[in-house]
């Protein structure tokens, strides 16, 4: 039986130079191999360092690769991983300030809300639009999108490098 692979990318958008090879570590005890990544400086926090990879694997890798990076201190990444047969995308976001946010996406990249989110904004409101919109942005990310934005320009040109994981 075929496992259902899908791709993805996962961006380590701040990392110090001790925690680099930990993190190596990790990505390849997921995608069980070796990986050496090409680490840059990153500019929007000096002294900390960028790391881009592409991978194509078996689906919920994503979720894997987040979580084998979850917890670290003064690290910042995204993961994302491309819909694929029967299951959505997604994308998770992770600051040492907000900790991990997750979100469901379509195949264009876009956050999906889903309905019982969305009721629980409009109940959390109660009739207060500040409150609903609180609740929605939070639904959306935005606070994990504000800090790690600079991040994300900062890694423009970055190389990148591409991992294969045969289920």
């Amino acid at each position: 039986m075929s496992v259902p692979m899908t791709r993805g990318v996962l961006f380590v958008h701040s990392a110090p130079t001790a925690l680099c090879p930990h993190i190596e570590w990790a990505i390849g005890s997921v995608v069980e191999d070796r990986t050496d990544l090409t680490w840059a400086p990153q500019s929007a926090a000096p002294g900390m360092y960028r790391a881009e990879v592409h991978w194509s694997a078996p689906q919920g890798t994503g979720a894997q690769l987040a979580s084998a990076l979850r917890g670290w201190a003064h690290l910042r990444y995204e993961v994302t991983e491309e819909p694929s047969q029967g299951v959505d995308g997604s994308r998770w976001s992770h600051t040492p300030e907000l900790g991990i946010f997750h979100a469901t996406t379509d195949s264009a990249g876009n956050i999906m809300v889903g309905e019982d989110r969305i009721r629980f904004a409009y109940e959390q409101g109660t009739g207060d639009p500040a409150a609903v919109y609180h609740e929605l942005s939070l639904a959306l990310g935005e606070a994990w999108d504000e800090e790690l934005e600079p991040f994300r320009h900062a890694t423009e040109g970055a190389p990148v490098r591409w991992l294969h994981q045969v289920g």
